[in-house]
C-alpha cells in the first residue's frame, strides 16, 4: 500500500507534518479529516524519485505467482490475497502496481483483465494463464504451474548469465590494465628512453610509444567516442533490424550459438506445454510461444508453424521444414501428437533442454576461462615486455 507525506493544521492551527498508508490521496484525506486535520498539502512518498526505483524482477514475479497460488488454495478472497501480497511487497513499484491491480478486481474487473492493465510487469504468457485459470474455475492450479515456470525459466538465465559473467569481468579488468599501462605508466618511461641518448628503440616499445602519446593527446575525444560508439551499437541492436541480424547469427557462432539453440528450445518447450497443460487452444498458445521465445529465428518457426496448423497440419511437420528444431525434438512433439500427451512430452523435452543447457554452460565456462587468462597475460605480458626491452638491451650492450 502506498504511503503519502502530508502536510496538515490541527485543532490548534498547529502544523503537523507525517506521512500515512492509504489506497489513495483522497482516502488518506478522509481519515485525517475523521481526525479533525485540516490537509493543506499531500503527495505519495517516494514518487519524485520514481525513475531510481529498481526494476521489478522475474525472481519477485515468480513469488507473487507462488504465494498468490498458496492464498487462493486456502480458500481467501482474490482482493484480500492482493491486499495481502501487497503489504508485503519490498519493492515500492511493484507494491503500487500490486495496489492498482487489487482495486481493478474490487472495482469489479477480471484478475487477467485487471493485470492486463500492466503489461511491462505481466507478460502474454502471465495473462493468458490467468484468463485459462479463471475459465476453468482452476486458478491456483494455474498460478502454481505458471510459478513453476517462472522458476525453471529464471534458473535458465542464471545458469547463462553466469557463465558470461566471468570472462566479461576478466576482459573488462583487463583492458582497464592495459588503457593504465598504456596512458599512465608509459610516459614516465619515456624520459628515461629519451635519456639513453641515440640508442634505437625496438619497434614494439615505439609502437607503444606512439599509442601512448595518441592516447594522452586525445583521451577526451577517445573516451566520448567509445561511449557514443556503445550507445549507438546498443541502440542498433534493440531496433528490429539489429535483433534479426544478431538472432540470426548468434545461433551460427561456434559453441555460443549451440548453447543459445539450446536455450531457445527449452524456453520453447516449456512455454508451450506449460500453455496447453493449462487450457489454451493450440493456436493462441503457438501465439504467446513467438512472442516470448527471445530469438525471432525461432519465433519465425513458430509463427510458421502457427499458420501450418491453422490449415490442418500437425505440429510436428512444419517445426521439421524449419530446421531450427533439433530431429529429436520434432520426433519426441510427433509422439506427443500421436499418444495425446504433448504438454507432458514438451515438458519432458524442456527438463532435458535444461541440463543440456547446464552441461554446455559448465563446458564453455571451462573453455572460455583458460583462453581468457592467457589472452590477457600475452597482452599485459607483450607491454611489459616492450617497456623493459630498451633496458635490457642496455645493460647488455653495457656489459660487453
Amino acid at each position: 500500500m502506498p504511503r503519502f507525506q502530508y502536510t496538515a493544521r490541527n485543532f490548534d492551527g498547529k502544523v503537523v507534518t507525517n506521512d500515512m498508508e492509504g489506497d489513495s490521496k483522497e482516502a488518506v484525506i478522509a481519515k485525517l479529516r475523521e481526525r479533525g486535520y485540516f490537509v493543506t498539502q499531500i503527495k505519495e512518498k517516494g514518487k519524485e524519485f520514481q525513475l531510481f526505483q529498481r526494476k521489478i524482477s522475474s525472481t519477485e514475479i515468480a513469488i507473487f505467482a507462488r504465494q498468490f497460488a498458496t492464498m487462493v488454495g486456502a480458500g481467501v478472497p482474490l482482493v484480500r490475497c492482493l491486499t495481502i501480497l501487497g503489504q508485503q511487497c519490498e519493492n515500492p513499484r511493484f507494491r503500487d502496481i500490486i495496489t492498482k491491480v487489487r482495486q481493478d478486481v474490487e472495482a469489479g474487473s477480471n484478475l487477467s483483465k485487471a493485470l492486463a492493465g500492466h503489461p511491462k510487469v505481466f507478460s502474454n504468457l502471465f495473462i493468458n494463464l490467468v484468463k485459462a485459470g479463471e475459465a476453468g474455475g482452476i486458478l491456483e492450479e494455474i498460478l502454481s504451474r505458471l510459478a513453476n515456470y517462472l522458476e525453471s525459466s529464471e534458473q535458465l538465465r542464471q545458469k547463462v548469465k553466469g557463465a558470461m559473467t566471468y570472462p566479461v569481468v576478466v576482459s573488462a579488468i583487463a583492458c582497464l590494465v592495459v588503457i593504465f599501462l598504456i596512458v599512465f605508466v608509459l610516459p614516465t618511461f619515456e624520459t628515461i628512453f629519451k635519456d639513453m641518448g641515440d640508442a634505437k628503440l625496438p619497434l614494439p616499445t615505439r609502437m607503444l610509444l606512439g599509442l601512448s602519446a595518441f592516447m594522452n593527446q586525445y583521451l577526451i575525444l577517445i573516451a566520448i567516442g567509445s561511449v557514443a560508439a556503445f550507445i549507438g551499437v546498443k541502440k542498433f541492436f534493440e531496433s528490429e533490424r539489429g535483433i534479426r541480424l544478431f538472432d540470426n547469427n548468434i545461433l551460427k557462432v561456434p559453441v555460443i550459438g549451440m548453447l543459445q539453440k539450446k536455450v531457445a528450445v527449452a524456453k520453447f518447450t516449456r512455454t508451450l506445454g506449460t500453455l496447453i497443460a493449462s487450457g489454451v487452444p493450440i493456436l493462441q498458445a503457438l501465439e504467446v510461444t513467438a512472442d516470448t521465445a527471445g530469438n525471432v529465428v525461432i519465433a519465425d518457426a513458430v509463427n510458421k508453424t502457427r499458420a501450418s496448423i491453422r490449415e490442418g497440419e500437425s505440429i510436428s511437420e512444419p517445426l521439421k521444414a524449419s530446421t531450427v528444431f533439433p530431429p529429436m525434438v520434432v520426433q519426441m512433439i510427433a509422439v506427443g501428437e500421436e499418444t495425446g500427451e504433448l504438454d507432458k512430452m514438451l515438458t519432458k523435452i524442456a527438463d532435458f533442454y535444461d541440463q543440456e543447457v547446464d552441461t554446455a554452460v559448465k563446458g564453455l565456462t571451462s573453455v572460455i576461462e583458460p583462453i581468457v587468462i592467457v589472452f590477457m597475460g600475452i597482452v599485459i605480458g607483450g607491454i611489459v615486455m616492450a617497456i623493459f626491452m630498451p633496458m635490457l638491451e642496455l645493460v647488455n650492450s653495457g656489459t660487453k
